[in-house]
């Protein structure tokens, strides 16, 4: 799209959405990598898991893959549901915005106040379609639009002509019908045809269902909007596979890789273990690694098998089981 001129206890959903706002947590210092925290809630039969998702600011992919075995549409009343709000914070700058594609994930970076702590804010996201792709790279906010007016582009009107579909309006006015919902911020990649927006399909926020732009739950666009100003750098990157230090453990992050990269995933197993390797060598990994530090295969295999998007610890050494053991 272009151009603009904590457990938590179940909650019976009737007509509309309680929603649980975001948390602003403490970024960790340069040296921890894993912010969050895994909670779960209990389902009721009345309530679908995208609803829980969106209750909870989850995608829709997210929630699926944390809860393999729960039905999407017809949970069983009382069923548990692991909400997966603990994240590895990916290899990037730790500034503005950083969107990570393959997990339709965003964290902001605020630039902190004299005398506040650092913090970091994630929120679900839609990204492009695979033959829409929202490009990599650095970019910038340079526009803030509330209430915005959209004008399809050309591609977006032959796409839905050509799926036997109407074409929009040549100019969609703001208002309950406009794609873009109540807030968009412009990047300045792709000459500013990119934009960070809401929605009115809240249901398609974690899912690749956008032309490119970057899709947000209104609540969470309109959260983000006044806390973002003009000129913030947005950084787009595309990491299936995320390493993160807790102190001396290793946690890794998988998520399927994008349906265009899967050739290069076809055995995703030695990717991820020559991932290891490479994180293992950075200079900033030096620190974390005790003498008898080892990586647990089995855990890792799993975790491969599985991809549930939540970090797993996959190290082990004396002085965690030693750890693991007093707490028992």
């Amino acid at each position: 799209m272009n151009k603009i001129h904590l457990f938590f206890p179940a909650i019976t959903f009737l007509f509309t959405i309680t929603i649980v706002r975001a948390e602003t947590w403490t970024l960790p210092p340069p040296d921890i990598d894993i912010f969050g925290q895994i909670r779960t809630m209990h389902a009721s039969s009345s309530e679908t898991l995208l609803d829980i998702a969106r209750q909870y600011d989850i995608g829709q992919i997210e929630i699926l893959l944390a809860n393999p075995n729960v039905d999407r549409w017809l949970p069983e009343d009382n069923a548990t549901v692991i909400l997966p709000s603990r994240y590895i914070i990916p290899q990037a700058e730790r500034k503005g915005l950083v969107l990570n594609l393959p997990e339709m994930r965003i964290y902001y970076f605020p630039e902190p106040k004299k005398g506040e702590k650092p913090t970091v804010i994630t929120h679900p996201v839609g990204i492009g379609r695979m033959d829409w792709v929202t490009p990599l790279g650095i970019s910038r906010i340079i526009e803030k639009k509330k209430d915005p007016t959209w004008i399809p582009p050309k591609s977006i009107q032959m796409d839905r002509i050509a799926n036997g579909e109407q074409p929009y309006p040549s100019i969609v006015p703001p208002g309950p019908t406009n794609p873009l919902g109540r807030h968009a911020m412009r990047l300045s990649i792709g000459s500013g045809s990119y934009l960070i927006h809401g929605t009115i399909k809240p249901f398609g926020v974690g899912m690749r269902v956008s032309a490119g732009c970057v899709r947000m739950y209104p609540e969470d666009i309109e959260a983000l909007f006044d806390k973002v100003p003009v000129g913030t750098q947005v950084q787009v990157v595309n990491q299936p596979i995320k390493l993160g230090w807790l102190l001396d453990s290793l946690f890794i992050e998988l998520h399927p890789a994008l349906e265009e990269d899967e050739s290069k995933y076809t055995n995703y197993q030695q990717i991820v273990i020559n991932a290891i390797n490479e994180f293992l060598l950075l200079e900033s990994s030096k620190r974390n690694i005790s003498i008898d530090f080892k990586i647990d295969q089995k855990i890792l295999k799993r975790a491969i098998i599985e991809k549930s998007g939540i970090p797993v610890l996959i190290s082990r050494s004396q002085t965690q089981l030693h750890t693991q053991n007093f707490s028992h």
